[in-house]
């Protein structure tokens, strides 16, 4: 039975998140203060007294969920991971656990992910929206359809759990394929209040941006494999993991998939770090055998 650690991605952040942390542990201040002079603003203050509305902004969301997760993982008791994985964002947060990327060099990543998502997010109206209730195959099927009859992009972005994918593309594309999905059963078909199309071709500004940034950063051998987004498998390459960091911009996030492999590969124990739950219920979705809990 191997121990995993999973850690979330953007949608976990809540007004207050990371505060008890930076109150009652040493270690997790400095590390709050250290990302404060990094990014050049005080995200901690963001965190700990703004608004829904101002954590919701992704430029501040990604860094603000990353350092929650890994603040918590690196100030708190906890055995050695097997293996680790991170939904969208939460793949740095998990490269951080596993020893391929030092805490200041994934918080500049995210930092220039966050801001590359959020001028994609501006050069084209899109959206997200999450389906409930079909198969995925089914899902597939709908968004390739629409896409070709209205020669714009929509398609699955987030294998999330058995019977919930997100899809995502332009509004005009996703609005068709939810009035589609609705008509051939879909329990529910509703857009997501996101930014824009995250994990679509439509974020092909943002990874090239990445992919500058990425290449120029040292990644180091991994102490544990991490079962990456875009080929819900371990990895233990640097290179590899460089190039699937890069890809899984523009790719989906195969998290049923990846947890699947990991309870494959001999996973009976989760533990989500980081902000919220949402991890935990979706991997008992998953894998109703498996153990979950969380260190926030």
């Amino acid at each position: 039975m191997k121990h995993a650690y999973v850690f979330p991605g953007q949608a976990s952040q809540f007004p207050g998140m990371g505060k008890n942390l930076y109150d009652t542990n040493a270690k997790a201040k400095e590390l709050f203060e250290q990302a404060n002079e990094i990014l050049g603003f005080r995200i901690s203050d963001i965190m700990f007294t703004g608004t829904e509305e101002d954590l919701k902004q992704t430029k501040v969301t990604q860094p603000a969920v990353f350092l929650h997760a890994v603040i918590a993982f690196l100030s708190t008791e906890h055995s050695q991971p097997e293996m680790v994985a991170g939904h969208s964002l939460g793949e740095f947060s998990a490269l951080v656990a596993n020893g391929v990327l030092s805490f200041e060099e994934a918080l500049r990543l995210v930092a220039i992910r966050a801001n590359a998502m959020q001028k994609a997010c501006e050069l084209q109206p899109s959206t997200m929206a999450v389906i409930l209730a079909m198969e995925d195959a089914k899902v597939e099927e709908i968004c390739a359809k629409v896409a070709a009859e209205t020669n714009e992009v929509v398609v699955p972005a987030n294998y999330n759990s058995p019977g919930q994918l997100v899809i995502s593309g332009t509004l005009k594309a996703v609005e068709t394929a939810c009035a589609e999905l609705k008509a051939a059963g879909a329990k529910r078909a509703m857009i997501l209040p996101v930014g824009g199309a995250f994990h679509s071709p439509l974020m092909e500004s943002a990874r090239e941006e990445l992919k500058a940034a990425i290449e120029k950063a040292a990644f180091n051998t991994p102490a544990c494999p991490v079962y990456q987004n875009v080929v819900a498998a371990a990895v233990t390459d640097p290179a590899q993991i460089k190039q699937n960091l890069i890809d899984q911009l523009t790719g989906p996030v195969k998290w049923s998939q990846s947890v699947l492999a990991m309870v494959a590969d001999g996973a009976g124990e989760f533990t989500e770090v980081g902000p919220g739950k949402v991890l935990q219920g979706l991997v008992q979705k998953i894998a109703k055998e498996v153990t979950v809990n969380g260190i926030s």
